[in-house]
C-alpha cells in the first residue's frame, strides 16, 4: 500500500501526540475539582484545532520538499478532509457521553477524569484498528466495497432518525453483562474505580461508566474508520487525521455539553456525508473522485447543517 509515512514521520507524529497529552494532563491537574466553563472549553477547542491545522501545514512543507507540490497538495487535502470527517462524527460520540454521564449523575470534575482515560483508550484502540483496517484493505481490496455498503446503511440510519433506537442506559447489553458478573457498589466512592469492603474487592459505578465510555468509542470507530478509508487509503493520513480529531474530544465535550439540544440537524448532515462517501467507495472502479470535491462537499454540508440548526434553535426559543 502506498503511503507517505516513514519511521521518522511516525516518530515525529507520536512525539507530538505525547506532548499534547502531557499538556492536556497537566492542564487537568491544575484545574482538578473545578467546573469547566464554556469559555475555557472554547479556548481549548480552538487550541486543538490550531494544532491540527499547524500539523497539516508542517506536513505540506515536508512533502513539498521531499515529494513535490502535487503530492503535498493531494495528501494534505486528504488529511484535512479526513480530519473534518472524524471531527464531525465525533460529535455524535459526545452526545452519547452526555447521556451516560447524565444517567449516572457524574459530576463535572469526575467527567474530566473519565474523559482523559477515555481519550487515552481511544488513541490506543483506534491506532490498532487503523493498522488492522489498512492491512485488510491492502490484502483484500474488496473489503472497501463492504465498507462502502456499511456506510450507506449507516447514512440511511442517520437520515431515518434514531428516535426508535434504545436510549435507556440500563438496557445496554454490556451494562447488563457487567452487572451480572461483577460486584458493584450501589454508591459512588469519589474518584475510585475499585474499593475493598470486608476484604472483598468491589467495582464502583465509576468503573462501569469508564467501560461504557470506552465501549462507545469502539462502536463509533466502526463507523468512522471505514469512512476515512473512503477519503484516503494512506495509513499515515488515516492515523494522523483520526488521532488529531480525538485529541480535542475533551474540550469539544464541555463546549457542546450546553449546546447538545441545539444541534438538531447534525445527524441529518452526517447521514448525507456518510451516504456520499459510501457511494463514492462503491464507485471506486467506475469513477475516481478528486479529493477536493470530497473536502468541499464535507465543508458545505457541515456549514449548511450548522446554519439550519442555528435557525431551528432560534425558532424554538421564540415559540
Amino acid at each position: 500500500m502506498e503511503t507517505i509515512g516513514n519511521t521518522w514521520l511516525y516518530l515525529a507524529f507520536f512525539g507530538l501526540v505525547t506532548i499534547m497529552l502531557i499538556i492536556d494532563f497537566l492542564g487537568f491537574r491544575q484545574t482538578q475539582g473545578q467546573d469547566v466553563k464554556i469559555k475555557t472549553a472554547a479556548y481549548w477547542s480552538i487550541a486543538w484545532v490550531s494544532v491540527a491545522a499547524l500539523f497539516g501545514g508542517g506536513l505540506w512543507l515536508y512533502l513539498q520538499q521531499t515529494a513535490g507540490v502535487t503530492i503535498a497538495n493531494a495528501k494534505v487535502m486528504e488529511y484535512f478532509a479526513g480530519y473534518l470527517l472524524e471531527k464531525s462524527l465525533a460529535v455524535d460520540n459526545v452526545f452519547v457521553w452526555l447521556m451516560i454521564f447524565a444517567a449516572f449523575a457524574i459530576p463535572p470534575a469526575l467527567q474530566r477524569q473519565l474523559l482523559l482515560y477515555g481519550v487515552l483508550g481511544a488513541i490506543i484502540l483506534r491506532t490498532i484498528f487503523i493498522f488492522i483496517g489498512a492491512w485488510f484493505v491492502q490484502e483484500f481490496s474488496w473489503v472497501l466495497y463492504i465498507f462502502g455498503a456499511f456506510l450507506v446503511y449507516t447514512g440511511f440510519k442517520f437520515l431515518k432518525g434514531q428516535d426508535e433506537e434504545e436510549t435507556n442506559i440500563e438496557d445496554m447489553a454490556i451494562l447488563k453483562f457487567l452487572r451480572k458478573r461483577m460486584r458493584i457498589t450501589p454508591q459512588m466512592h469519589g474518584d475510585k474505580f475499585f474499593v475493598r469492603q470486608n476484604g472483598v474487592l468491589w467495582a464502583t459505578p465509576l468503573f462501569l461508566v469508564l467501560i461504557l465510555v470506552e465501549a462507545s468509542d469502539v462502536i463509533f470507530a466502526v463507523d468512522s474508520i471505514p469512512a476515512i478509508f473512503a477519503v484516503t487509503s494512506d495509513p499515515f493520513i488515516v492515523l494522523t487525521a483520526n488521532l488529531m480529531a480525538i485529541l480535542g474530544l475533551r474540550a469539544m465535550f464541555f463546549l457542546l455539553s450546553g449546546a447538545a439540544s441545539k444541534m438538531h440537524y447534525l445527524p441529518y448532515g452526517l447521514g448525507i456525508i456518510l451516504l456520499f462517501i459510501g457511494f463514492k467507495m462503491l464507485m471506486l472502479d467506475v469513477f475516481h473522485m478528486p479529493i477536493w470535491i470530497s473536502l468541499s462537499f464535507i465543508v458545505i454540508v457541515l456549514a449548511v447543517t450548522a446554519w439550519l440548526s442555528v435557525r431551528h434553535s432560534k425558532r424554538q426559543e421564540l415559540s
